[in-house]
Parts: structure tokens; sequence; C-alpha cells
């Protein structure tokens, strides 16, 4: 059986993690966001995986290489020249979708839940029709595209962009299958999906839904990562809880890869994951944070609501951070404040980063660089303010 996973999209909204990486490959809890959907693949019996890639596509094939072996599967990927929606890229793919003739999955790779694709299939199954997509309950339906179904059959009516009246709480989960025969009605263009095919499969009758149970999130942008961290969390504690941190110091549910090592003293939850080869000094706090591979978390800091990149640095004493934090590969020096009323939004890669500098600014590119400018202009800029200041 086969699957195709559309990660050709460049990201943005989860930079900096993303400058250095493509968002398939940012971990999330511990392991690549597409990792967790391959395994889940791999469990229903997918045996071909096809990957719709653009952006940094060599770092993508270099490491299904490693997957391909460790999974025992074939991954191959499909190379979009230019953007092609959400639905132009099955038409890209349409040889290899196409081989055997059987139904195949199509998911979006920012997508976490526990994945029902088993059920899926048999749901699919039963109805015989062209296409199923997963549909998943969401609390305020008018910030959304809803799905309006017949309860009892699956069928789709119709779709309706975010309705200011009550007509259905159920959004599009990103999550499909497909019958081959559908694949005729794309063309090989940009084309959306859910703007330009479903409303036109749903009309014919050939397009039903089956919801979600569970927990789902699209963890695209930092704040949704963090509430889906929290959700993927609690379904380990429900189904895995041998996989949980436990014991003095961890409070709720905590994600510890075996090679990080915790200091002494440290209170550690609930919702956290560390990373790979972090390292906690004695007496920090983390709360409702992710701390990715690599990071060093000084002694008695303190760390909230944020996303640790990989190999970053937080300082001793009084590091205070709310809301979202974004740090990659940047030092935060010791005795520094970050709260809520700052612009956390930090585009720093690979370098050390003045942690003055983390305090109310938004970092880009440009501001860097007008940074570096004024310290190799710094003396001859000073000469010349005191030149004006004389006159």
């Amino acid at each position: 059986m086969k699957a195709l996973i559309l990660v050709g999209g460049y990201g943005t909204r989860l930079r900096p993690l993303t400058l250095s990486v493509p968002k398939p490959l940012v971990d999330f809890c511990n392991k690549p966001i597409l990792l967790h959907q391959l395994e889940a693949l791999v469990k229903a019996g997918v045996d071909h995986v096809i990957l719709a890639v653009s952006y940094m596509s060599e770092l993508l094939e270099r490491e299904m290489r490693v997957q391909e072996e460790r999974l025992g599967i074939r991954i191959s990927l499909s190379h979009e020249k230019e953007p092609l929606g959400t639905a132009g890229p099955l038409a890209l793919a349409r040889e290899l979708l196409n081989i055997d003739n059987e139904p195949f999955f199509v998911l979006n790779s920012d997508v976490i839940c526990d994945f029902p694709f088993k059920d899926l299939l048999q749901f699919h199954s039963n109805h015989g029709k062209e296409g199923t997509i997963v549909v998943t309950r969401v609390e305020e339906p008018s910030k959304y595209g809803v799905v309006v179904f017949e309860a009892d059959s699956g069928r789709i009516h119709r779709f309706v962009e975010k309705p200011q009246v009550f007509v259905s709480n159920k959004i599009n989960a990103g999550i499909y299958i497909f019958n081959p025969s559908m694949l005729s009605r794309i063309q090989l263009r940009p084309t959306s999906i859910e703007k330009e095919i479903f409303p036109v499969m749903a009309e014919e009758g050939q397009l039903y839904t089956m919801e979600l149970q569970g927990f789902w999130m699209d963890i695209g942008q930092p704040k949704d990562f963090l509430t889906g961290m929290c959700m993927y969390l609690q379904s380990l504690r429900q189904h895995a809880p041998e996989r949980l941190r436990t014991g003095p110091g961890f409070l709720g549910n905590v994600l510890v890869d075996p090679t990080a090592q915790i200091g002494e003293n440290c209170t550690i939850g609930p919702n956290v994951t560390i990373g790979a080869g972090v390292v906690v000094e004695d007496g920090v706090r983390i709360k409702r944070c992710t701390v990715m591979k690599g990071a060093r978390v000084r002694s008695h800091s303190w760390l909230e609501s944020c996303i640790v990149g990989w190999s970053s640095s937080v300082g001793q004493w009084d590091v205070i951070v709310n809301d979202e934090l974004y740090l990659n590969g940047a030092n935060v020096l010791p005795h520094k404040s970050i709260n809520e009323a700052a612009d956390h939004h930090v585009a720093a890669g690979g370098g050390k980063t003045s942690a003055s500098l983390f305090i109310q600014t938004r970092l880009t590119p440009k501001l860097c660089q007008r940074e570096k400018d004024g310290q190799r202009g710094g003396g001859k800029k000073k000469k010349e303010e005191a030149k004006e200041n004389k006159n």
C-alpha cells in the first residue's frame, strides 16, 4: 500500500527552526515530525511512501535513505519545480500512485494525532466511493472551513468557509484516502484540493468522511506546536505511560531522551520534552517547554512555554522565559529576564547572540546585519558623533 505526504512547504511559520532544516525534520517530542507519520503508516501496512518535496529536498533525501533502511519500506521523492498547491502534487506523482490500482493515503506534513490509518482504510473500503477525508471537532468553527455531512453514513454534502451561523463543528484534518480513479480529476498545475476537487467530488456523492477520535493538532506554528506537544504527551499517558519520566522532581507528563542529563534539585514538568544530549544543570525549573537536542540549560534558570532549539544555551540564574520564545543555536547570557511583554520571535542560527537583543526586540537577518555593521564601523561613527556634538 502507498501513501503521499505533502512536505513541499517552506515552514515559514516555524522559523527560525526551519531556517536550517525543512519542517518535516523538526523534532517534535524527540523525533522528527515526519518520522511520527512514517511509523504510523508502516504500522498500517504501508510499504511505499512518496514525499512531495521542494524546500531543502537534499536534506530530506539524505534522512529518508536512513529511514528507508530502518523501517524496511520504499521512500520515493517527487520533486516540485513550482508550488503545486494541495492537489497538484497528486498529479505529479500519478504514475507512482497508480501502479497497482489500490487505495492510497494522503496527508499534510504538519498534522499530529493518533493516526487512525487502519480504521480509515476499513471505513473507506466499506462505502466504496472515491475518497474519504478525516474530520475533527473544533470549539470555534467560525474560524475554519467546516464540513457538512450525514451523521449516519458520513457522506459529505458541502463545505462552508468560516460560517457565521452554526452549520457544523467538524473541520478537515488533513488526512485522506483515495481510490486511484480520483487522480483523473487533477491536472498538473497549481490546484487546491480543498477548493477545486473536494466540492465536485462531494456534489457527485463520491466523498465521505470519518470523524477522528482522540487528539489532533496542526503543529505548523509555535503556539500550536506547544499545544500539540501537550496533547501528544497526554496520549502517551493513556497509551504508553512507561515512556514518560517519573520520580522526584518530575511533575505530570514529561518525556526525556535517555541521553539527556538532568541535574540535582530540578523541577521538570508538567508538559515538557527534553531531547537527546540535552544538559539541564542543577536547580532548573522547566514547565510546558520543548528543549531540543544538544541544548544546555544552565543552573537555576526558569523556562516556561517556550521552544529551545538545537544546541542553544540558556544562562545561569533568573533567565525567566514566558510566552513563546524560539531559540535555535543561540545563547541567552546569565541574569537575563525575558518576559511576555517582549517579542520573542528570535531568528538566530548557529551563532552567539547578545542577550540584550532578546528583550523587546524582533530579530531579523536585516537587523542582525545592521548590528554587525554597527560594530565594524563603531569607532568611525563615535568620532563623527563627537565632532557633531562639538560643533
